[in-house]
This record gives C-alpha cells, structure tokens and sequence, in this order.
C-alpha cells in the first residue's frame, strides 16, 4: 500500500508535479540522513549537519527533474538514486575538508610554544586603558577602589563580595552607579579636563 502511494509520487513528480515533491521529501528524508550520518567520519560531525548534504541532494533532484534531465519509474529507483547522490555529495564534503582534518587537532595537545602570541595592546590602547582607569577612581569614592581593583582582575562578583566584605547586591550597585556616572558626565571627569 505505502509502496504504491510512493510510486504514484514518483510518477507525479517525474511528470513535473512539484506539488509531490514535499511528501516524498518527508519519506526520504530521514532515511537519507541516516545513510549520511553511517557514512560520515566521527572528526567530520562537528563541521556540517547531514541534513546540509540531503538538502543539497534533494535541490539537485529537484533542478534535474524541472529540467527535464531524469525521470525514476518508481520510488525504488528514486530510492537508489538519492542513496547513491547522497554519498556522492558526502565524498564530496569529506575531501573539501580532507586538508583541513590533516592540519587540525585538538587545543589540549597543542604544544604552547607552537600556539600564536596574542596581540600587545598599541600605546594609544595602553593610554585609553590608563586614562578610563583614572577617570573611574575619580569617579568612585575612596572606599571602593579596592573593590574596582579586583574586578579588574577579572574577579566575579561574589569573590570581590567576600574580599572586600561587601554584600554581593552593594558591589553589584557600586559598579552600575560608577557606569552610569561615566556615561552621564564622561567628558567633564575626563583626566585632561581634571588636569586643566
């Protein structure tokens, strides 16, 4: 029964029925998703999905069939078509990342000394760095500094909380109070306007 139903699919849409396209595409699918994923090497995974191959395969058919090029007697033949085009377009993924699955590995066993510097910060970086550092300790009284210090070191909240023996809430609302004082007045807290 469900074998017929699919040929008279397939004989709609090889006559060039578009409208048969979308159910045979939801028989097939998964199917072809499984040929892909069996096929597909464990290093691969994480570059492509396998619904990526089967869409492709399945806008190939589809560009073939308007075009007039293939026609299929039945879903059988249909069947082994796609198989077939869907390892084909598979080999085809895997060799275009073949060159980079040889150079690639993973971060953990990657030697230090080989891994790139990162970039030094320009001079004009390091003095925009000083003068926003300035202008938040003028801003912030005294009593806080401490607390900018350590969140400057990257610190999260609840660790500047414990050191400077603030509650999480108070270092949480020092911080937005200084953010929003910096962007009221920027320019007029500016060290060079402090400095005139």
């Amino acid at each position: 029964m469900m074998s017929t139903r699919l040929d008279r699919l397939v004989a709609s849409l090889s006559s060039g029925d578009m409208t048969a396209a979308e159910p045979l595409y939801l028989e097939f699918e998964p199917y072809l998703r499984m040929v892909v994923r069996r096929n597909l090497p464990r290093r691969l995974r994480a570059k492509f999905d396998s619904a990526d191959v089967v869409q492709s395969v399945w806008a190939k058919l589809i560009s073939g069939l308007q075009g007039a090029e293939w026609h299929f007697a039945n879903a059988a033949q249909l069947r082994a078509f796609l198989v077939k085009a869907t390892r084909n377009r598979l080999i085809d993924r895997v060799r275009q990342h073949r060159q980079a699955l040889a150079h690639e590995q993973p971060l953990a066993e990657t030697c230090q000394a080989n891994l790139p510097r990162a970039r030094e910060p320009r001079a004009s970086e390091v003095a925009q760095a000083d003068d926003l550092w300035r202008q938040m300790l003028v801003l912030c009284p005294p009593e806080h500094h401490e607390l900018l210090r350590l969140k400057c070191q990257g610190l999260p909240l609840a660790d500047v909380a414990a050191r400077t023996g603030m509650h999480v809430d108070s270092v949480r609302r020092v911080i937005r109070q200084l953010a929003r004082r910096m962007a009221i007045a920027p320019r007029e807290h500016s060290p060079a306007a402090l400095e005139a």
